[in-house]
């Protein structure tokens, strides 16, 4: 059955001493997705079976009312690794992984769109390169051969101002050339107990900031097209990119006044 009423709590607890050694835990926000959902949780399985870790898939929907939940619920039937979490009154794709992820207890923990803009079958690549020790790995747009798909000319340098906006808020050793990505793994730890902002949609910018990171590898992928539905992008996306900016800058402003 679906779960309503999301915790409030923005904190990922940290996982238990009695944690499997190993565990993925899958976050997909939905919104209006009822088009691509049933095959996206279809791929998502079949990439990540021949892995051998155990994995779990958490949809967690923004009540979609469109038929999003009942096709997850359907599915979730079926398949106990699919769970489905649908929140109301609340919208935001930060408050929605975060909600995902206090629900796992996974040690490792990952996110990705639901309009099948981003493959399935690059989460291998991102599972092994956790495997391998890294403590983020980024589906990355801009690593080399990374690709931004079909988009115009006026998006692209927006999206390239918008990344480049961050590099003074990176970490040196560790900057990464997709920040703005959403689609990624991370060990839990690394975000464990790391109060993050609720709303927003630029949740990875946060962790490379904010979060324990200490290694970072970028998987170049190209941006697919909408399968179907209408795109998120918006004014209040924009505006919620900018108060993150803000905060993360003042963050920085006031640890440097310290130093």
């Amino acid at each position: 059955m679906p779960q309503s009423d999301a915790a409030k709590e923005p904190r990922v607890p940290a996982a238990g001493p009695e944690q499997a050694p190993e565990r993925l835990g899958l976050v997909i926000p939905t919104l209006h997705e009822a088009g691509n959902i049933g095959a996206l949780l279809e791929r998502v399985c079949t990439a990540l079976e021949p892995m051998g870790v155990p994995f779990e898939i958490l949809v967690v929907d923004d009540d979609s009312r469109d038929g999003t939940v009942e096709t997850v619920a359907a599915v979730a039937a079926a398949d106990p690794r699919v769970r489905l979490l649908v929140r109301k009154g609340e919208r935001g794709l930060s408050g929605a992984v975060i909600d995902g992820w206090q629900r796992t207890g996974a040690s490792i923990l990952g996110v990705m769109d639901a309009d099948l803009q981003h493959p399935p079958e690059l989460l291998p690549e991102l599972l092994r390169a956790i495997l391998r020790g890294r403590d983020l790995a980024i589906g990355s747009r801009y690593a080399h051969c990374g690709c931004l798909g079909e988009w115009s000319g006026m998006r692209r340098a927006i999206s390239i101002a918008a990344v480049w906006a961050t590099r003074p808020l990176q970490k040196r050793r560790l900057m990464a050339r997709d920040p703005m990505s959403g689609f990624f793994l991370v060990r839990r730890r690394c975000v464990a107990n790391v109060a993050f902002q609720r709303t927003g949609f630029k949740l990875l910018l946060e962790i490379l900031v904010r979060g324990r990171v200490r290694s970072v590898e970028e998987i170049p992928f190209r941006f697919g097209q909408r399968h179907a539905g209408a795109s998120k992008a918006s004014a209040k996306v924009a505006w919620e990119y900018g108060r993150l900016l803000a905060k993360l800058y003042l963050g920085r402003y006031l640890l440097w006044s310290r130093v």
